[in-house]
């Protein structure tokens, strides 16, 4: 009885384990029109700034050097999820060529398993020429030469941005003693001016 209670966790062991090593692989593609289509907007940029992990999603902020593919500004904003299995880390000053779908008008979600690489300075580095089968500059030249350049958009900034955004916990407390004062003082005036 023991024994099979030994197989049975040493089982359960390795298909956790199994889970865990697969968990991170992204099926193969190769570079060609077919699979540009797949991707509402492409482009080479260079990252100005990435804010910190929010509900599960950071921003990275492009400064788009190069548009094959849809509509983007110069600076463009790129969603990424983060705190999941096949995350990577974006810096500010890397590089990268970028393959996502539309999350808004002004911005990106970034999908891990898409086609975006980062540029390595050192091509020894790129591990993406090795899952891809193409360097970085080749493919820049068939993005180029296929899908051509684009015009940046010109956008002026919204100032309706973070109207969705929730308030922090000091802020709906400071907008709940506001309410409360205010709801005091009209009480107050009320009582002081209309007697009954």
């Amino acid at each position: 009885m023991r024994r099979y209670y030994l197989k049975l966790f040493f089982l359960v062991l390795l298909s956790f384990k199994a889970y865990i090593v697969n968990a991170c692989q992204c099926p193969l593609t190769t570079l060609g029109l077919d699979e540009c289509k797949k991707y509402e907007v492409i482009f080479k940029g260079k990252i100005i700034s990435v804010e910190t992990c929010k509900d599960n999603f950071g921003t990275a902020v492009f400064e788009v050097e190069e548009l094959y593919k849809g509509n983007a500004s110069k600076e463009f904003k790129v969603l990424f999820e983060c705190g999941v299995e096949c995350a990577q880390e974006f810096s500010e000053g890397e590089e990268w060529t970028i393959y996502s779908t539309y999350k808004q008008v002004d911005k990106a979600l970034m999908d891990w398993c898409s086609r975006s690489r980062k540029f390595f300075k050192n091509p020894k580095e790129d591990f993406y020429a090795v899952t891809y089968g193409n360097d970085y500059y080749d493919e820049l030249k068939f993005l180029r030469e296929n899908l051509g350049l684009h015009r940046l958009l010109v956008l002026k900034k919204s100032t309706t941005e973070n109207r969705n955004e929730k308030p922090t916990n000091n802020q709906t407390i400071i907008m709940l003693l506001i309410s409360i004062a205010a709801i005091l003082l009209f009480y107050w005036l009320f009582k002081k001016y209309f007697k009954f």
